[in-house]
């Protein structure tokens, strides 16, 4: 039997939104708690964990109560670092494995840290014929959206592979859709992405959406 595996002290990035395997986040940093440890993350190559927010506010406030979160979460890579001005940093994260929090602790200054242990990637499952809709409206919407926004890094770039694996379809739309993020939150977490597809097809279909 293979063990889970687990980080401790990974640094979080409580936020209010919800960042899943494979997709790209955009931040605007700050504060000081967070400029320290975006310097020391792309130093090492460390990732970040980032948790939705289920209480409080991204940027602290003077007298307000530590920041309350989810437990599942999903660690980010720095893909892109930019300094436009002391004191505030432009950066594109990568989405890659989830995690769930075992133990979590408040720095002085304000950063959380915690005990996590990663959740296994999602299974490579075929997208069945009757999600196929699904598939083919997300390719269209795609690639309408690299073509209105060139510039974009933070686009996803739609191929063959992904776009019959259920996870990797279910998970761009959960992004595109506008969904709470406690939707967004529940649909993360899921263990099957092919019923993770199966519900983000139910949300389509009620749009009128690639059916």
């Amino acid at each position: 039997m293979t063990l889970p595996l687990t980080l401790t002290s990974l640094p979080l990035f409580p936020l209010g939104s919800v960042l899943f395997p494979g997709g790209r986040l955009p931040l605007r940093v700050f504060e000081v708690r967070y400029l320290d440890m975006v310097r020391k993350c792309a130093h090492t190559g460390a990732p970040f964990g980032v948790v939705a927010l289920t209480d409080g506010h991204e940027v602290r406030q003077a007298g307000a109560p530590p920041e309350q979160f989810h437990s599942v979460g999903t660690l980010a890579t720095i893909a892109q670092l930019q300094f436009p001005q002391p004191g505030l940093m432009h950066l594109l994260c990568q989405g890659t494995q989830r995690f769930h929090v075992r133990e979590r602790r408040c720095l002085p200054q304000g950063l959380w840290v915690a005990d996590v242990e990663l959740i296994e990637p999602d299974l490579t499952v075929a997208v069945p014929n009757d999600l196929q809709a699904a598939a083919q409206a997300l390719a269209q919407l795609l690639q309408t959206l690299r073509t209105q926004h060139a510039d974009d890094p933070g686009l996803a770039l739609p191929d063959s592979l992904h776009l019959q694996d259920c996870g990797w379809v279910a998970n761009r739309w959960c992004e595109l859709l506008p969904l709470t993020t406690t939707l967004r939150q529940q649909l993360m977490e899921l263990e099957n992405p092919l019923v993770r597809l199966e519900l983000v097809a139910d949300v389509l279909e009620r749009s009128g959406i690639g059916f």
